[in-house]
């Protein structure tokens, strides 16, 4: 590991975007563990937006599986229609990128499909994409487990929830830092 590598280690708040992939009604009775999942990515998008990280979501074919779970559609400011299991091949996917947002925190489903590929994606575009593990789901385990061995086998950083959280937190001086503690918790 390089000074370079380690100096820019911890995710910061002001640089990061959460990116929640195809969290939809119609696709998530079949994702694994799915009421859990969708606990945990509302939590994490409630306090990402407590500490200012911008929350976008894709839908993939909306008019066919759906919108976005209404759990978490409140806690999303931009939602992004796709068509491509790649969102990052979609048109108008980067052109409103919020400028700075170089570090993209993916959940979602399917975690061998759109989210692997979107993630792969943003990273061909210059991106860094940080797979957020306890986040993502498929329908089964060893789907989702050869997702986490691709993404790292390309060298793509991976975290936890709670992991991104206190790096974004800095401090318990924060403060939102009691708001997303009872999140946490």
């Amino acid at each position: 590991m390089t000074t370079r590598d380690v100096n820019q280690a911890l995710l910061t708040a002001s640089a990061s975007l959460l990116l929640i992939v195809d969290m939809q009604e119609k696709l998530l009775p079949a994702i694994q563990d799915t009421d859990a999942l969708r606990g945990r990515v509302a939590r994490f998008a409630q306090a990402a937006r407590l500490l200012s990280v911008p929350v976008w979501a894709t839908e993939h074919w909306p008019q066919k599986i759906g919108p976005t779970h209404t759990d978490l559609a409140p806690h999303i400011d931009r939602v992004v229609a796709k068509t491509h299991f790649n969102a990052c091949r979609e048109a108008v996917f980067l052109r409103q990128w919020p400028a700075g947002r170089t570090r993209v925190l993916l959940t979602g489903t399917e975690a061998h499909i759109c989210v692997l590929q979107t993630g792969l994606g943003l990273a061909q575009a210059g991106y860094e994409p940080v797979l957020v593990t306890d986040g993502i789901g498929s329908r089964h385990p060893s789907d989702r487990a050869a997702a986490c061995e691709r993404w790292r086998r390309y060298g793509l950083e991976t975290v936890t929830s709670e992991m991104a959280l206190y790096e974004w937190l800095e401090t318990p001086a924060h403060p939102a830092f009691r708001d997303v503690l009872a999140l946490v918790k």
